[in-house]
């Protein structure tokens, strides 16, 4: 049994994952070993948990890998554990366009039976603060918000009235923070900047967060009510699918890493593995050559747009890459991975493995997908479905090769992305752990 928290909040930018990172890394300074989670797709905060923690970040995303897998997922990675906390995402009760709750951080709070600490922006409210509370408190009455942490409190005087409005709301206040510019971590385009691009910045941001946590919260308390959670019967997911990898020679497999690609889940890698595969770390910003020995190749998401030049100066990788796709070995490559693999981004020569060009965007493309694969590749055969999400200010042209890698039912029905030899190109990340016979079939590919 894992004590555990869900840190929530009525909307986006209250102060969640501010509030969710200084509490993992001032638990961890007091010698807890924490496990940190992020309810939804995101990747970019999962990198300021795991720096909080020194343990990977990992995703709790209903709609990519179902709602029977939240538990089991979480029992991974908070295996051995003292304490795990779950950022939530959105609004507490916002999950998937048109399905309800799901995905919501709410319903991923009841699969985990944890209790609900609400992060309250209180920076332009006072008494109002103890009806938002009531009615966040009484929504679902199988969400148990066990307390609520003020964020953005201006003055002695603005704290006391709202604990004093609170007081009769029967929900506990377990801490109020000022605010404060040293816990702030920049964003761009789509969203916070990833930790390996300010790796000595973000210490210290995650270092100031914790050192607020510590001054505003009521650790004692919050730990009281993270062990308060009852006992989650369910059993630890496995990447082992099926008989266990072989002894023996594993074909390499080259994962690209390094801060233009930042975008991955760790079940991901532990897949590759254990289906056989070693897997091994490339910075394509970095490194000449692709690992000695590849078999298959990587590419997930990240911001190529931020570093094109840097990217299009390797060029001897660049011609690595565009070699080995042109061996018919397996590439799966997700958003960042596809424009890197086009002709050119922004007008600067990429691998060329794609007859394409990406540019940015002025729009967002943002949302859940559920895809259907148009043909057989390397990571699927025709016809099967699986779930994913897309997450980009980029477009490519054209948007889907003579023959595409998935057909999408909704926002609209169109088809997308590149199946090309070994090459499987698209927009869409996918989780693998909703559907580990990706990661099996990929690494069979690759002989």
């Amino acid at each position: 049994m894992v004590a555990r928290l869900v840190i929530a909040a009525p909307s986006s930018g209250a102060g969640k994952t501010t509030v969710a990172t200084g509490l993992m890394a001032a638990f961890a300074s007091r010698g807890l070993s924490v496990s940190p989670h992020k309810v939804g797709p995101d990747y970019i905060d999962p990198g300021y948990h795991a720096l909080a923690t020194g343990r990977p970040g990992r995703n709790l995303d209903a709609y990519m890998c179902g709602t029977g897998l939240v538990a089991p997922l979480f029992a991974h990675g908070a295996r051995g554990c003292d304490l795990a906390v779950v950022e939530g995402v959105m609004g507490l009760y916002d999950g998937a366009a048109d399905q309800g709750e799901l995905a919501s951080t709410a319903q991923v709070a009841k699969l985990l039976k944890a209790p609900v600490v609400l992060v309250v922006d209180a920076s332009s409210q006072s008494r109002s603060v103890a009806a938002l509370v009531h009615g966040f408190a009484s929504w679902d009455p199988e969400v148990r918000i066990g307390g609520v942490i003020l964020n953005k409190v201006a003055t002695d005087r603005h704290e006391h009235l709202l604990r004093e409005a609170l007081g009769e709301s029967g929900v506990p206040v377990l801490g109020a923070l000022r605010r404060a510019p040293a816990v702030a971590t920049p964003s761009r385009h789509l969203g916070l900047i990833p930790v390996a691009e300010r790796q000595a910045q973000a210490v210290e941001a995650v270092a100031a967060q914790a050192e607020q946590v510590r001054a505003g919260c009521d650790l004692d308390a919050l730990l009281a009510l993270a062990r308060s959670a009852p006992a989650l019967d369910t059993e630890a997911w496995s990447p082992v699918v099926g008989a266990p990898a072989p002894a023996g020679r594993r074909p390499v497999v080259a994962v690209a890493g390094g801060a233009a690609f930042t975008f991955s889940y760790a079940e991901h890698t532990e897949l590759l593995r254990a289906a056989g595969a070693e897997v091994v770390p490339f910075d394509p910003l970095r490194d000449e050559a692709l690992p000695e020995g590849t078999r298959g190749l990587v590419i997930g998401g990240g911001f190529p747009e931020m570093y094109a030049a840097e990217l299009a100066a390797n060029e001897p990788l660049r011609k690595a890459v565009a070699e080995l796709a042109a061996s018919g070995a397996p590439v799966a490559a997700e958003c960042a991975g596809l424009l890197y693999l086009a002709r050119s981004l922004d007008g600067t020569p990429m691998c060329g493995v794609l007859e394409a060009d990406a540019r940015m965007s002025e729009r967002l493309t943002l949302g859940y997908r559920d895809a259907v694969a148009v043909s057989d590749s390397v990571l699927a055969p025709a016809g099967a479905r699986l779930r994913g999400h897309e997450f980009h200010r980029t477009v490519i042209e054209p948007g889907a090769g003579a023959v595409p890698a998935w057909g999408l039912r909704q926002p609209e029905r169109r088809v997308e992305g590149f199946v090309r030899g070994g090459v499987h190109a698209s927009y869409v990340h996918t989780h693998w752990a909703g559907s580990p016979e990706v990661a099996a079939r990929f690494v069979a590919h690759c002989g």
